[in-house]
This record gives structure tokens, sequence and C-alpha cells, in this order.
């Protein structure tokens, strides 16, 4: 099951259909709102929808607007009232504001159709990549994590408005790869994915990584060195080994060593990660890297059942990913 809004390549498919396409996005909220920035809605001219951009609260009026934008060729900035009793029906306890960017795609003073695609490409090589908009001139580009405009939005999953851009963060979907199909990675390939997380399970013992054990995940039969670096591990991914045998184990975090990835956990005791430490040592791993490997893994909240312990794992993981300064 893959966690990731296609919203960009859905327009792209209806734009390559013959249809006219608007981009609705949220650019700022106040108070309680629906949906966070950067959420995203696409209609068509035919005023299909797919996507959201307030959970059903005004979902209606966007798509009229969006519908004039495609006669005329601008682009709006709309903002909306939820009351309390309409955000109640959506599952928030008051309302708030959020304003809304349509832009028709291909048209007048909206996006082009190659910067659309450019974006989606750079999506589908697992780029971070952020696209920009100037609410008054319309200008656009895509910038990476090392323009000015940006900041730590990356780090942070955060879109938002800089002066008068709207910066819209598209950064490759998270990714889990648990290595060693034991009872513990059933609880936590379940709490990944509700996290955002995209799983893969490698074991290559067949009777533990089986569709009956594990029916919604990617299965990798494949030696862990093989399997991993197949994979193009990058800094949104996180690795967690458990299956506590070395044969494993330590192919999988020599691997995973090489990449930039944000998180690398290793079950075991603290006597076990010794001896681990040790076995990599003499495999030429460097101090450094070592410095890297969470082990024990998990934060340490006293965890001794394999849900607790996968509660532990996501929220060192959760804390790694959102305050990278944390990181060893």
């Amino acid at each position: 099951m893959k966690n990731y809004d296609n919203t960009i390549e859905i327009a792209l498919a209806w734009l390559a259909a013959g249809k006219a396409v608007a981009l609705a996005t949220v650019i700022e909220t106040w108070g309680s709102a629906p949906r966070p920035v950067g959420s995203q809605l696409v209609i068509s001219g035919e005023a299909e929808i797919m996507g959201s951009v307030s959970g059903g609260c005004v979902e209606g009026a966007v798509v009229e607007e969006a519908l004039e934008a495609l006669a005329s060729g601008d682009c709006a900035v709309l903002e909306y009232g939820i009351a309390d009793e309409d955000a109640f029906a959506v599952g928030l306890a008051c309302g708030g504001n959020i304003r809304i960017l349509v832009e028709p795609i291909g048209l007048g003073k909206g996006p082009d159709v190659a910067l659309l695609e450019a974006l989606a490409q750079r999506r589908a090589a697992r780029d971070a990549v952020a696209y920009s908009v100037h609410l008054r001139s319309w200008e656009r580009a895509l910038l990476g994590p090392k323009d000015a405009l940006i900041g730590d939005r990356f780090t942070s999953d955060k879109s938002g408005l800089a002066g008068h851009w709207f910066i819209g963060i598209h950064n490759p979907p998270l990714r889990m790869v648990i290595v060693g199909a034991v009872h513990i990675a059933q609880p936590l390939a379940q709490m990944a994915r509700l996290c955002g997380f995209d799983i893969t399970l490698n074991d290559p013992r067949e009777a533990f990584a089986s569709e009956l054990r594990f029916p919604e995940e990617t299965l990798l039969l494949d030696w862990p060195d093989e399997a991993l670096a197949g994979l193009g591990l990058d800094a949104r991914t996180a690795v967690i080994t458990l299956s506590h045998d070395p044969k494993i184990d330590d192919p999988a975090i020599i691997e995973a060593l090489k990449a930039p990835v944000f998180y690398l956990g290793c079950l075991g005791s603290s006597r076990t990660h010794a001896k681990r430490v040790a076995r990599l040592e003499a495999a030429g791993v460097s101090a450094e890297n070592i410095a890297r490997i969470h082990a024990p893994v998990g934060a340490d909240i006293g965890a001794k059942t394999p849900a607790e312990i996968a509660v532990s794992i996501m929220a060192q993981i959760t804390e790694r990913l959102r305050r990278p300064e944390t990181r060893p």
C-alpha cells in the first residue's frame, strides 16, 4: 500500500486525456483547519474532483471557482471560514479559516503543463522539490533544498508562505525497510503505515516472510545486502533490523550505512550491540557510521510486548524525522 498524494499525476493524466484541469491548494490556515497547508484538490472541466482541501466543508464552492478559472484563465486566492457546526461534521472540535489558491493548468496565468510534468518527474525520481508561485506576479519555479526560500521546509515537511511566495513542499514518500520478518515486525508495519510510511519487509527465510503473515506488505526474499542495494535508500528512508541473526542483520546494517538514511535502528540488548559493534569494526565500518545506529532500538519507555516495542520504535523514528538536530 502506497502512502503518497498523487494529485499532480492525476492532473497530468486528465490533461493527457484532453480535459481542462485546475489545481486548488491550501496555502494558509488559521484555527482548526480540516486539511493542512499544501493539501490539494484537482478539478476537471467536467467537475470531476480528486483530493481534498477541506474534508468536504468548502469543496463545492472551490469547484465552482475552479470552473470559473478554467473559463477566464485567471488564478484566484479564496478565503473561507469554517463554522464550528461544520467543523464538527469533519471531526474537528472548532472551526477555522483557510486560504486556497486556484490555478488553471496550461491556461492564462496558470502554470505551464511542462512545469507540472517536470515536477512529476522530480517526484518520481524521489527528489526533494518545492513548487513555488508568486501570488502577485504569478511567476513560478521548482526549488531545491539549497534555495534561499526553503530554509528547513523539507526536513519539517512544511509548505507555506514566504512573503508573497507560496512554497509547496513535495518530499519523497517516507519509506521503512524492516529486515527480519519476526513478530515485532507485524505491529511495526501496521503502525508505520498509519504514520505515512511505505513498507518493505526483507527476510530471506520464506517461512518468516510469507504473505500469510504479512498480507499487506511488499516482501523481498533476497539476502539483505542485495535487497537494500536495489532499493535506492535515501534521506526519507528508515531501516530497522529485527532478525537478531548477524548473518541477516549485519549485511543490512552495512548497506544502510552507505546511504543517507535518516534512521537506522537495530534490535538487541546493549551486550548484543557491543558484539555487533566489534563485528562492524572488523568489517571496516568507521566509528562515525557506527554512531548512527540506534541500539537498543526504540525510545526507552520500558516496552515489553511486540506491540509496545513497535510503539517505542515509531516514537524514536518520529523524533529523528521531525527533530533532525537530535540525530547522532
